[in-house]
């Protein structure tokens, strides 16, 4: 692959505006860059949850592969009419979900985001996710796009919640759970 970007101070967002792959140039504040931001924030997150995995940790790759993921997913974003999220990206987030939930104990209780830093970056992610997920859904009501990005959204808010639980009871830790506060 080639260099991809050989100047990086380029001035013409100076005015407002950003190009989209396909050439075009949008305002910076158009439903389509907020959705692109809004996964690269999640992504950012799933990075610097990475940094807090030891290079020994189970979930470390599957975290790295998400995060090529979101750069796909923000790529289809950025290039209207391109497909990169298929139907196989969100089929191989429920195998992990199935994979990692099973050996939890049921939920019976609501979770509060934490346990232990791993946990919380983890729900940090999650709900970054969740935002991506509505900025993406809003951009869809006035765009043509792939819907399996909203599908691997939602599969991926839904498997980071199980990694911050399995993240939360490592190390003798636990998860913290929601109680109802008496007045």
């Amino acid at each position: 692959m080639g260099n991809r970007l050989s100047k990086i101070v380029t001035r013409t967002g100076d005015g407002g505006t950003t190009g989209l792959g396909d050439g075009q140039r949008v305002p910076k504040d158009s439903i389509r860059i907020e959705a692109i931001g809004a996964v690269d924030e999640t992504n950012s997150s799933v990075g610097i949850l990475i940094a807090e995995l030891d290079s020994s940790d189970v979930l470390k790759p599957i975290f790295q592969t998400i995060q090529n993921d979101l750069f796909d997913v923000g790529g289809e974003i950025a290039m209207p009419g391109y497909q990169l999220i298929t139907e196989n990206h969100i089929n191989r987030l429920e195998n992990w979900i199935g994979d990692i939930n099973a050996p939890l104990p049921p939920l019976k209780n609501f979770i509060l985001p934490g346990g232990n830093r791993p946990a919380a970056l983890c729900h940090m992610s999650r709900s970054l996710s969740r935002r991506a997920e509505r900025v993406v859904v809003t951009l869809s009501s006035s765009e043509a796009i792939n819907p399996e990005l909203q599908k691997y959204l939602n599969r991926l808010s839904d498997f980071l919640f199980v990694a911050a639980r399995t993240l939360a009871r490592r190390n003798g830790d636990e998860e913290i759970l929601w109680t109802k506060t008496e007045f």
